[in-house]
C-alpha cells in the first residue's frame, strides 16, 4: 500500500512557518524598540531571543546578496508542483498569506531592504545589548554600583575571634 503524502497541505505549512518567520523578523525589532523605549520588558534583551532575531534577518540578507532564492519559497513551491498544484494558487487563506509574503520589483530592491533592515537589527543591538540570564537592565531606579539588592557595609571592622 502507498502512503498518500498531501503535498497541498504541506505546501500550505511551509507557507504559514514562511509569514511566522517574517513577522518574527518584522515584529523582533520593534519589539526589541518599544520594550526598552516604552515598557522596559527585559525579555527583548534575552540573549537568546536577541540571537536568534540576528541570525534570522542575517540569513535573509546574505540570501538575498548571493541571489539565492528562499529555501521556504523552494521548498513550497516545489510541495505545490508534487501535488499537481499551480504555485500562487489556492484557497483565501494561501491566497491573502501569498499577497502578503511575496511582492514584484528588481531584486536590488529587496537587497536593499534588507541589508537596510538588517542595520537597523544590528542598531538595535548596539543600542539595546542583549543581557545575559540574571542580569537586570540598569534604570535612574537602579544605577550601576547601587546597593538596592546587597547592603555591603561601608566600613567593616576587622572581625575578632
Amino acid at each position: 500500500m502507498e502512503l498518500a503524502v498531501p503535498y497541498a497541505l504541506l505546501a500550505d505549512a511551509v507557507l504559514v512557518l514562511h509569514v511566522a518567520v517574517v513577522l518574527f523578523v518584522v515584529s523582533g525589532l520593534v519589539l526589541v524598540v518599544a520594550g526598552n523605549l516604552l515598557t522596559g520588558w527585559a525579555w527583548v534583551n534575552a540573549l537568546w531571543f536577541r540571537l536568534l532575531h540576528l541570525a534570522t534577518i542575517a540569513c535573509v540578507a546574505a540570501q538575498a546578496w548571493a541571489g539565492l532564492e528562499c529555501p521556504l519559497t523552494t521548498l513550497e513551491m516545489w510541495l505545490r508542483a508534487q501535488g499537481g498544484t499551480t504555485p500562487y494558487g489556492g484557497g483565501f487563506i494561501q491566497h491573502w498569506l501569498q499577497a502578503l509574503l511575496f511582492w514584484h520589483g528588481p531584486p536590488w530592491v529587496f537587497t536593499a531592504a534588507y541589508t537596510g533592515f538588517g542595520l537597523a537589527v544590528a542598531a538595535a543591538w548596539w543600542r539595546f545589548p542583549p543581557r545575559r540570564r540574571g542580569r537586570r537592565s540598569r534604570s535612574a531606579d537602579n544605577p550601576p554600583n547601587s546597593n538596592l539588592h546587597h547592603h555591603v557595609p561601608q566600613h567593616q571592622d576587622p572581625v575578632q575571634l
